[in-house]
C-alpha cells in the first residue's frame, strides 16, 4: 500500500486545527478522512454534491435529536448534524499508523456517574411498573452518563484512546475517531445500525450484554447467559422492532440470519441480520431507521417520549448514528452507498470534559441493580479499552481492569454446545421471516384493497407486507389522517395495534374507536389487531382488565377457533371472556383466566397477539384464515 507517511500525517493532524476523522473498519487498514464541516438542519440536507451535481463522500454525525424529523418527542438540546464533507481519502497501514500515534495514558478526574445507583435502580424500578406496566411498550433504554475532566489537548486525547482501541476493543464493526471544531467522538461500535449497498439493505440488531469475568469467557459462563429468558425475548424484541424498518424501506420485508455471536475484548452480544432489497435514497433508508431500539426501545415513537420523561438531560449523539455515504457509480437509482454504525460503545469529549453514555433495555424481567450492573459493564468496556480507568474511582469494578490477563482460546462461538444453544433459538420463530418472500401479488385475496389503520407502533408495516404476501394491495394510513371515504373504500380494514390504555379518552384511542365503530355499523370487513382488538371487545360489551404481568414479547401457543397456534403477544390489558357470549360472536379465551385472544363475527374478527411477530410461529397461517372469514 502506497501513501502519506503515517507518522509525518499524524503530527500534522496533532498540530493543526482542521476536521478530520480515522476510520477502522478491517483488520489491516485506517481510513484517515480530510474535508471540511458543514452542519445542516435536516437529513435530507446532506450535501451528497457538489454545486455543479457531481457526486460527493459524505462522513455524519447524525444525534438523536433527528427523531423530530418522524414528529417524536425528545429533549432537543441543539447538537447539529455535523457533516464532514471528504476532499481527500487515505487508507494506510494499520499497523504503522498504531505506531505513529500517542499512547500515554490521559489522566481523568473527577471521575463517576451521573446518576448514582440507587437514583437509576429507581428509574428502573418505575419504568418497569409506570411505563411497561401501564402498556406504554415493550422495552426501554434509560441511560446514564459516566462523566470526568480530561486536560489533554483534544486531538492528543481523540487519537490516544483510538490507538488504545485499536490495541485493545476486538470485534468492532467500527473504530473511529472524529475531531471537529469543538467536539471529540472516539469509539468502538460493535452494531452496524443500517447499511445499503447495491440495492441490498442490511441491518444489525445486537441485544444482550454478556459481561466477561475476570480470566475471560467460558463456554459454561457463556451458555448460562444464553439460557437466559430474559436476554433471550430482549433479542427477539429488538428484532421484531428492526424489522418493522425493514417493511417500511424494503420492498420485500426483510430476511432474518442468525443468531450469531459478537465476540469484543470484555463483552459478549447475541445478534441477527436482517435484509432485503430496496430503491429508496440513503437518506430517506435513515431517516425510516431512526433510530435502533437497541438504544430506543419499542414501540419506538412511545420510546421516544418513555426516554423524555425519565432521562433529564438531552442525549446528544448517544443512539444516533455515524453515516458514511460513498459515491458508487450507479447512474440510475440511488447514487450513494451508506455504512451506519450506532454511536454506542463512545467517548465524547467537549470544553475538557469527558462523557462516556450507556444505557440498559428495560423489559418486563428486569432486575434493577441487574441493569445497574450492566450500565457499569459497558461504560468499563470503554473506559478499559482507551485506556482510561481512574483507578481511585470506585464505581467501576475492578475486574474492568484492562491489563488484567486472559486465556487465549478459540471463538465461543465454536463450541458445539454454545452453537447448539444459538441454533436452538429460531425453534421458537417464525418461518415466514426466515425465509426468502417477495410478494408478488398472487395470493389467495388477490384483486382486494387493505387500508391499515397505523395507533403509533409500526407494527403494522410488517402486517402490511403479510398482507401483501396474500396478495391484498395494502396501504398504511396515520390514525390522525384517516379519512371515512378511505374508511369506506377499501375492501378490508385493519385496525392495527398501539400502546397506551384502551379505556383513555385521548384522540388516538377515540380515533381507533371511530375506525372500529364505523367499519361494524356498516358490517364492512375489519380486522382489528392487540391494541383494536380491546377496543373491539369494548364495544362488544366486553371487560378489559390490565393483566397481572404484562405480555410484552411472549410467546403463547393458544386456541383460536379450534386450531393451536404459536403466537406472540405485547399486550398490557386484555379482554375478560363474559359469562354470556354476545349474540352473533364468538370467543377464544384461555380456560382458566378468561382471557380472550380472538374474536369473530359477522364482517369483523380480531386477535390480541401480533401475528405478524417473529415469536408467531404461525402467524401467516392464522392471518390468513382470520381475513378468509372477514371477507
Amino acid at each position: 500500500m502506497t501513501g502519506p507517511d503515517p507518522s509525518s500525517l499524524i503530527n500534522d493532524l496533532l498540530a493543526g486545527d482542521a476536521p478530520f476523522a480515522l476510520i477502522a473498519r478491517d483488520h489491516a487498514t485506517v481510513e484517515v478522512l480530510t474535508g471540511t464541516v458543514v452542519d445542516v438542519e435536516l437529513l435530507a440536507d446532506i450535501p451528497l454534491v457538489d454545486a455543479d451535481g457531481a457526486p460527493r463522500e459524505v462522513l455524519a454525525l447524525v444525534p438523536f435529536r433527528q427523531v423530530r424529523e418522524r414528529g417524536f418527542v425528545c429533549h432537543d438540546d441543539g447538537a447539529p448534524l455535523r457533516c464532514l464533507v471528504i476532499e481527500e481519502r487515505m487508507p494506510l497501514p494499520r499497523a504503522e499508523v498504531m505506531a505513529s500515534l500517542p499512547s500515554a495514558p490521559v489522566a481523568l478526574q473527577d471521575a463517576g456517574f451521573d446518576i448514582d445507583d440507587e437514583a437509576y435502580a429507581d428509574i428502573v424500578r418505575r419504568v418497569i411498573a409506570d411505563e411497561i406496566g401501564r402498556g406504554e411498550g415493550a422495552n426501554f433504554v434509560i441511560r446514564r452518563d459516566f462523566v470526568a475532566g480530561v486536560d489533554a489537548d483534544p486531538r492528543v486525547a481523540a487519537l490516544t484512546w483510538f490507538r488504545a482501541l485499536l490495541e485493545h476493543e476486538k470485534g468492532a464493526y467500527w473504530t473511529f475517531a472524529v475531531v471537529t471544531p469543538g467536539h471529540v467522538a472516539v469509539g468502538a461500535s460493535p452494531e452496524a445500525h443500517v447499511s445499503a449497498r447495491d440495492g441490498i439493505v442490511t441491518m444489525n440488531p445486537i441485544s444482550g450484554t454478556f459481561r466477561h469475568p475476570q480470566g475471560g469467557a467460558t463456554a459454561e459462563t457463556l451458555a448460562e447467559f444464553l439460557r437466559s429468558t430474559k436476554e433471550t425475548e430482549e433479542l427477539f424484541m429488538v428484532v421484531d422492532e428492526e424489522l418493522k424498518m425493514m417493511s417500511a424501506v424494503c420492498s420485500d420485508g426483510g430476511r432474518i440470519t442468525g443468531p450469531h455471536l459478537k465476540e469484543m475484548s470484555r463483552l459478549t452480544h447475541t445478534e441477527y441480520m436482517l435484509r432485503g432489497r430496496s430503491t429508496l435514497d440513503p437518506r430517506d433508508i435513515l431517516r425510516e431507521t431512526m433510530f435502533a431500539p437497541t438504544v430506543t426501545g419499542s414501540p419506538m415513537q412511545n420510546a421516544c417520549t418513555v426516554i423524555a420523561r425519565h432521562e433529564t438531560t438531552p442525549r446528544g449523539y448517544y443512539s444516533g448514528v455515524a453515516a458514511l455515504f460513498t459515491p458508487n457509480g450507479a447512474i440510475e437509482g440511488p447514487t450513494h452507498d451508506l455504512d451506519a454504525p450506532i454511536l454506542i460503545r463512545t467517548a465524547y469529549l467537549v470544553d475538557g470534559r469527558l462523557r462516556v453514555p450507556v444505557g440498559a433495555t428495560l423489559v418486563r424481567h428486569s432486575d434493577p441493580y441487574g441493569e445497574v450492573g450492566e450500565t457499569h459493564g459497558k461504560a468499563a468496556g470503554v473506559l478499559g479499552a482507551i485506556g482510561a480507568i481512574p483507578r481511585d474511582v470506585p464505581a467501576l469494578p475492578a475486574d474492568a481492569d484492562p491489563d488484567a490477563p486472559v486465556a487465549e482460546r478459540r471463538p465461543l462461538a465454536e463450541d458445539p454446545a454454545i452453537a447448539e444453544l444459538l441454533a436452538s433459538r429460531n425453534e421458537r420463530l417464525a418461518p415466514f421471516w426466515m425465509n426468502p418472500q417477495d410478494p408478488d401479488g398472487t395470493g389467495p385475496f388477490a384483486g382486494r384493497t387493505a387500508l391499515v389503520v397505523d395507533a403509533e407502533d409500526r407494527f403494522t408495516t410488517m402486517l402490511a407486507h403479510q398482507l401483501r404476501h396474500l396478495g391484498l394491495d395494502a396501504r398504511i394510513v396515520h390514525w390522525s389522517e384517516v379519512t371515512d371515504a378511505e374508511l369506506d373504500a377499501a375492501d378490508l380494514v385493519v385496525s392495527g395495534p398501539g400502546p397506551g390504555d384502551p379505556r383513555d379518552d385521548s384522540p388516538r384511542m377515540a380515533a381507533m374507536r371511530h375506525v372500529v365503530g364505523r367499519r361494524r355499523a356498516a358490517g364492512a370487513p375489519l380486522l382489528a389487531v392487540c391494541l383494536s382488538h380491546q377496543i373491539l371487545a369494548d364495544s362488544l360489551g366486553i371487560d378489559l382488565r390490565p393483566l397481572a404481568r404484562p405480555h410484552q414479547g411472549l410467546q403463547k401457543t393458544v386456541d383460536v377457533f379450534g386450531e393451536p397456534a404459536s403466537i406472540g403477544f405485547y399486550n398490557t390489558f386484555t379482554a375478560r371472556a363474559p359469562e354470556a357470549t354476545p349474540e352473533e360472536v364468538e370467543i377464544a379465551a384461555d380456560a382458566e383466566t378468561g382471557d380472550v385472544y380472538a374474536l369473530r363475527g359477522p364482517g369483523f374478527a380480531s386477535v390480541q397477539g401480533h401475528l405478524e411477530s417473529i415469536l408467531s410461529r404461525d402467524g401467516m397461517r392464522t392471518l390468513e384464515r382470520l381475513i378468509a372469514h372477514v371477507l
